[in-house]
């Protein structure tokens, strides 16, 4: 990724390189067509706005939100926005894209903000985090594992990523997911527990999570010989996400 000049006093959509970011993890670097990502400036929009289930006509996902005036081209290719503020916009890494560098610009009105860099991987992992070393882990039930109410050896944990890749089947552009779909590089995935690889029996699924755009799941079966608060990261594709994010366990 390469930065832009900067242009913090121009009367459009003011952005770097460095803004750009994973949304998942907010670390800059290569991402993955069809994650989500994060892009911080000045100047994004001229309201705030986050997607709503009435945005999202046939199951389609928009380019731009009502009464917005932004587009974000990854690629010359319209990405689905899901948020936009003056200094934040989120949107999801237009999935038909191969990997290789494009090139990021935001449109607002007829006001398009500069041509920055990126480079995109077939997969680029990063897990949501509850806090800036706890990843979001969930019972079945929905209600979250927390310091409180740790996890157990044997338990059912779903964690939620973006990055994972392509999918079988794989999902058109710009298509919200309905239903489960693996990432097609399963087999592939490794889920590291303090630096060690879970057995690949303990992963129940991991692909799209349903209804959501750009969002990944993986559902996991604690080791009976967890210890607590175990280090996780998800290795695909050569890349590991980052270290040092724990899940709240009791061993």
């Amino acid at each position: 990724m390469h930065a832009a000049e900067p242009c913090w006093n121009a009367p459009k959509p003011c952005y770097i390189g460095e803004g750009l970011v994973n949304s998942a993890d907010f670390l800059a670097g290569e991402l993955a067509p069809g994650s989500i990502a994060s892009l911080f400036g000045t100047g994004l929009s001229y309201t705030t706005y986050g997607i709503a289930l009435s945005d999202i006509a046939a199951g389609i996902l928009p380019t731009t939100l009502p009464s917005t005036g932004v587009h974000v081209l990854v690629g010359s290719i319209p990405a689905p926005v899901l948020y936009v503020s003056p200094k934040q916009i989120n949107f999801i890494v237009p999935n038909n894209l191969l990997p290789g560098q494009v090139s990021v610009q935001v449109v607002l009105d007829s006001n398009a903000g500069p041509s920055i860099g990126i480079r995109l991987k077939s997969a680029a992992p990063a897990l949501f985090q509850l806090d800036s070393h706890t990843a979001i882990a969930q019972r079945p039930d929905g209600s979250l594992y927390t310091d409180d109410s740790p996890a157990r050896p044997g338990d059912w944990i779903t964690l939620y990523a973006t990055g994972l890749g392509q999918t079988i089947p794989p999902l058109s552009y710009r298509e919200l997911p309905r239903s489960a779909a693996w990432i097609a590089n399963a087999a592939d995935l490794r889920l590291l527990l303090n630096g060690v690889a879970v057995d690949s029996t303990a992963i129940g699924y991991a692909g799209v999570a349903p209804g959501f755009g750009g969002l990944n799941q993986i559902n996991l079966r604690l080791p009976a010989d967890i210890r607590a608060n175990p280090e996780i990261q998800l290795a695909l594709a050569g890349d590991t996400s980052p270290p040092g994010i724990s899940i709240p366990a009791k061993a």
